[in-house]
Parts: C-alpha cells; sequence; structure tokens
C-alpha cells in the first residue's frame, strides 16, 4: 500500500479547546477505512504547520478520499504520498 503525509494548517479551524481536536481522530480514522485507508500516525507539529497525518491508502483514488475526510473535518494540508528512505535508496541504485 503506497503511504501519505499530509501537514496540516488549523489556523481557519474554530477549534474550542485541545479535547475536542482530539476527539475527531477516532472519526477520521474510521472514516480513512471506510475510504480503504488505514491512519498510521498522527503528530503535533511546532512550526508552520499543526499536525503531520501519515496513512497508508490502497489506491491514489482512496488517497485523495481520505484527504478530503480531512477537508471535510476541517482540517486544511497539503497531501503528497512519501516513501521511506530505504525504499528511496533501492530505487536510486537501480537507475
Amino acid at each position: 500500500m503506497p503511504t501519505y503525509a499530509t501537514l496540516v494548517d488549523i489556523d481557519d479551524r474554530d477549534v474550542q479547546n485541545a479535547q475536542e481536536l482530539a476527539s475527531i481522530w477516532g472519526e477520521i480514522k474510521t472514516e480513512f477505512e471506510e475510504h480503504d485507508s488505514q491512519l498510521r500516525h498522527s503528530y503535533a507539529v511546532l512550526g508552520e504547520y499543526d499536525f503531520l497525518i501519515i496513512f497508508d491508502a490502497a489506491d491514489r483514488e482512496a488517497a485523495f478520499k481520505s484527504a478530503l475526510t480531512l477537508h471535510r473535518h476541517g482540517l486544511e494540508g497539503k497531501t503528497m504520498a512519501i516513501v521511506d528512505t530505504d525504499s528511496f535508496a533501492n530505487l536510486v541504485d537501480e537507475i
């Protein structure tokens, strides 16, 4: 399964408190599974973005649906395909 990362900015989201924000992760995880994706990790980030979300998706369509799920929950972000460095090194060696 391809892996994707989303850098999330919540500047525009009206969050009452940290617990409210934490409560949506369960909903997002369930919706990802409905789109044939799996939420692997989520991290709070210090800097330009607020969260980093890493997920696997069965295919590109599933990744798009998962990214739209985040958007629907008010989590604006940039989603991109990622490859772990060991796999990347193998790709480079093949060229």
